[in-house]
């Protein structure tokens, strides 16, 4: 019996085997084949609930396999799943485009579409109709029926480059192993990360200490190792993932993703894939995101420029370095900020126990929008150091399930995201609730030591769990339009203004307890964390802004010139670059936010973003970080609401007003 086809509510993930996949993806797509036939030879006169609604439901069962699918593809994969993987992504891209150019489909949206001024729609009706309208539309509907068989090659083409893309990455992290042997070469680290090394070596055998490209294992590396060559080998490799001559060089592959990315948008009549994205943005243009990205840069750079300058005559006076390369930055960043500031990462760990961040992320949200956490053991999960959570509200009715995967393993890819195993919708006149997950790669407890965070996974932690309130505080009718559907440049808000609490006080004190005695954080730590936020503010925007503007380089014009990648993203970076170029490494072939991940043409999301949550917090900050009033406006405008209404309106009924650059711009210590 295969355990995805029958009824379940929440995953069955220990039942699942490899095998029960491509069976169950292939009658789940026959399954809504059914449901899509049942709309289009319906026939009563076509109306919003049998059409549009109905449409919203079709291919339930199969988005609940697939999501199980592809989130364990990143969290959990091995060699069987990604052959998997490159079997179905083309069965689903198929069968998205059998939806999109159905003619007779599409035949009766647009009748419901034209008809739409007559039909006394609710605001969120109106959006769900006008998303499918668009839906159809912008992918290909009024096409001839050769262009729309031009299409179907394109995005099969491109669903198999991206999931190529991810695996050329991740076996290029999981390739490259530095053991050291001798005890010299790990001077300047810290007790728990050499413990980590030496553990992760005796995990593979081997006599030593073993350093991976994997965050916990290369950031401390680079931040603290005094040993500059091993910091450059390790700098190298990691900016080298998918740029080597072998059979995981990734060049050709960004290459042919953003020639097919702009085929695809002038055969749908946009000039470029970014027109194409950015139409379906609060951005709306590609000119607006330039205009936004170079008013930033025009206030960073000279920030950015004082800074790198005052780093080069730090390094140059402390160990006489003639030229700042891109492997001294973290290093010497880390002591100049220790040096000005007397904070020092590791003096601040022990204070973020990571049990102890949970607790406090979680007192933050009760807080906040009244969520009680508890931890439960009755439900299933893909891996035993996953936690799992009921969440309830203040009455006790039950609100969400929540998944937690905090560390690294061979078979997750590196970074954070937020994604979710099951939609929320109101169906049959029941609210269906959502289950929510997040997965990170934090450091992992030791023999000694219990998992302690730095500062940046504290709020890398806040950031993902952002995200997750927009999914478990969605409460919306129909799922295409929950939680994190949102526009690109929007989904970011919630995160990046949770981010906030982990600089205040009022916050910290909750849960920064020293994990041997208990003892709050002192108040003069939380002022250096307050008076360091800022540090180097200048060249982490520059940084952002660089990556932003190297995705627009790729998507924001005509691609088919290009023939050199390396050479392209060197022209890119001219007017953001502060460090010399390292001619082995290239960020291109491993940026996987914009060839794997969503984030073509909206890479500078997380900028926009910023000006919204740094305009957001500071309303919080005018009536109290934990004040109810502003936290139920935040809940009801914008956590619960979707993609309901257009963003702008959500911001504006919260704010009272349309955002403002000022704040982001003051808390960043540029004006």
């Amino acid at each position: 019996m295969n355990p995805l086809l029958q009824d379940f509510n929440t995953a069955p993930f220990s039942e699942i085997k490899e095998e029960h996949y491509k069976p169950a993806i292939k009658e789940a797509i026959e399954l809504a084949k059914k449901e899509i036939n049942a709309i289009v030879s319906n026939p009563e006169t076509t109306t919003f609930e049998n059409t549009i609604v109905a449409l919203d439901h079709a291919g339930e069962k199969l988005a609940r396999i697939t999501s199980i699918f592809f989130n364990l593809n990143s969290a959990e994969t091995n060699k069987e799943i990604q052959s998997i993987a490159k079997d179905i992504s083309p069965w689903l891209s198929e069968f998205k485009n059998d939806i999109t150019l159905n003619k007779e489909l599409f035949e009766k949206v647009k009748s419901v579409y034209q008809q739409k001024d007559n039909l006394d729609l609710s605001p969120e009706q109106a959006m769900l109709l006008d998303q499918n309208y668009k839906s159809f539309s912008r992918n290909g509907a009024n096409l001839s029926e050769e262009k729309k068989s031009e299409l179907r090659k394109i995005d099969t083409e491109l669903a198999k480059l991206s999931l190529q893309f991810g695996e050329h990455v991740l076996a290029e992290t999981n390739n490259f192993e530095m053991l050291l042997t001798d005890e010299k070469d790990l001077d300047g680290l810290p007790e728990n990360t050499k413990e980590a090394a030496k553990e992760l070596a005796k995990q593979k055998g081997k006599e030593g200490w073993l350093f991976t490209l994997d965050y916990p294992s290369y950031i401390p590396f680079m931040t603290y190792a005094s040993n500059r060559e091993l910091r450059k080998k390790l700098s190298i490799a990691f900016g080298k993932k998918g740029f080597q001559q072998n059979e995981f060089n990734n060049e050709q592959i960004v290459l042919d993703i953003v020639n097919l990315r702009y085929k695809r948008a002038q055969l749908l009549g946009y000039k470029s894939h970014a027109d194409f994205v950015l139409e379906e943005r609060m951005a709306e243009t590609p000119e607006k995101v330039l205009e936004f990205s170079n008013n930033l840069l025009a206030k960073a750079k000279p920030a950015a420029e004082r800074e790198f300058k005052n780093l080069e005559s730090y390094a140059k006076k402390l160990d006489n370095i003639d030229q700042l390369q891109k492997w001294d930055g973290a290093y010497y960043s880390e002591k100049l900020k220790k040096e000005l500031f007397n904070l020092d990462q590791e003096l601040l760990k022990p204070y973020f126990k990571l049990e102890n961040v949970i607790d406090g992320v979680f007192e933050v949200s009760s807080r906040l929008f009244d969520l009680k956490f508890k931890e439960i053991s009755n439900i299933d999960k893909y891996h035993e150091e996953v936690k799992t959570y009921s969440v309830t509200d203040k009455n006790g009715n039950f609100v969400s399930y929540f998944y937690a995967d905090f560390h690294p393993r061979e078979g997750k890819r590196n970074g954070a995201w937020m994604t979710s195993y099951k939609p929320q919708q109101i169906k049959d006149g029941e609210n269906d609730r959502p289950h929510v997950s997040i997965v990170c790669n934090f450091t992992k407890s030791t023999k000694t030591k219990p998992s302690l965070l730095t500062f940046n996974e504290v709020t890398t932690l806040f950031h993902e769990f952002g995200h997750a309130l927009h999914g478990m505080l969605a409460n919306t009718t129909y799922q295409s339009l929950s939680g994190t559907s949102v526009y690109w440049d929007f989904v970011e808000l919630p995160s990046q203004v949770l981010e906030n609490w982990c600089y205040e006080k009022e916050a910290l004190e909750l849960f920064a307890k020293h994990y041997e005695t208990g003892e709050t954080i002192p108040i003069e730590y939380i002022e250096k964390i307050k008076e360091s936020a800022n540090f180097h503010e200048g060249m982490q925007t520059l940084r952002q802004l660089s990556f932003g503007l190297l995705d627009m380089s790729w998507h924001g014009g005509n691609p088919t010139d290009i023939k050199n990648v390396k050479e392209f993203e060197t022209k890119a970076f001219a007017n953001t670059q502060l460090y010399p170029d390292v001619a082995e490494n290239c960020m291109s072939t491993a940026f996987s936010h914009i060839f794997q991940g969503g984030y073509s043409a909206g890479y500078y999301s997380y900028k926009w973003a910023e000006v919204l949550d740094a305009d957001a917090f500071e309303y919080f900050q005018e009536e109290g970080i934990f004040n109810k009033e502003v936290a139920t406006k935040f809940k009801e405008n914008v956590l619960s609401k979707g993609g309901t209404e257009e963003p702008m309106e959500l911001y504006k009924r919260f704010r009272g007003r349309e955002p403002k650059p000022d704040a982001l711009l003051k808390r960043a210590g540029l004006i």
